[in-house]
């Protein structure tokens, strides 16, 4: 089950978070958390190469797409939230990953790097693990909220769209602001009560 959080502040708080002079607890900065690491544009799997050839754990969620040419058409893998990387590590190891080219800067809340859920990611891993489509989608904050009956996706809530004739479901991540889209069957979803508390997936 998905954790019940209050929507967080807007992304123009969030600030780069290279200093190492935030006197973070000693379990904060030795605990492997999950981290977005924003990079250049165009640079996310660079980055992520670097970052695995540092024996660090990360993860690069991708979809693929279709682009069209004048003369041929290729399916191309791109990354599904443009700019940002996500790793696994020590807040204490953090230059590691600051000092890789491409990396712009760890995102972070009132000039402290802020660690992303578990249940926020591991939405998406799993989605990647079972080969389920997915696409980005603009980052969503009120909608008609539901949450998946039965299949594999049983128990993820997001906020049902209709695209195209097909019902998809969109899964926010609150720390980046970003969105992404799951196709789902409109008869296994049923609706969140409107006066739950903001459920974020």
């Amino acid at each position: 089950m998905y954790q019940l959080r209050q929507p967080r502040p807007e992304v123009g708080v969030f600030q780069d978070v290279v200093s190492s002079n935030h006197n973070l607890p000693d379990a904060d900065a030795q605990d492997p958390r999950w981290y977005a690491v924003h990079t250049r544009s165009r640079h996310e799997k660079r980055v992520r190469q670097q970052l695995e050839g540092k024996s660090l754990e990360v993860f690069l969620p991708v979809y693929e797409s279709v682009r069209r040419w004048n003369d041929r058409r290729a399916v191309v893998s791109l990354p599904l939230f443009p700019g940002y990387v996500f790793v696994r590590m020590r807040l204490a190891d953090r230059m590691q990953v600051v000092t890789v080219p491409g990396v712009v800067k760890l995102v972070g809340f009132q000039g402290r790097p802020t660690p992303i859920p578990d249940t926020e990611l591991a939405v998406v891993r799993d989605c990647c693990a079972r080969q389920i489509r997915m696409e980005p989608h603009p980052y969503l904050v009120v909608g008609k909220r539901v949450r998946i009956k039965a299949g594999p996706l049983a128990e993820m809530m997001g906020i049902l769209v209709r695209r195209k004739g097909r019902f998809r479901l969109v899964l926010s991540i609150d720390s980046i602001t970003r969105s992404l889209a799951v196709e789902v069957d409109a008869n296994d979803v049923a609706p969140v009560s409107a006066y739950a508390p903001k459920l974020i997936a």
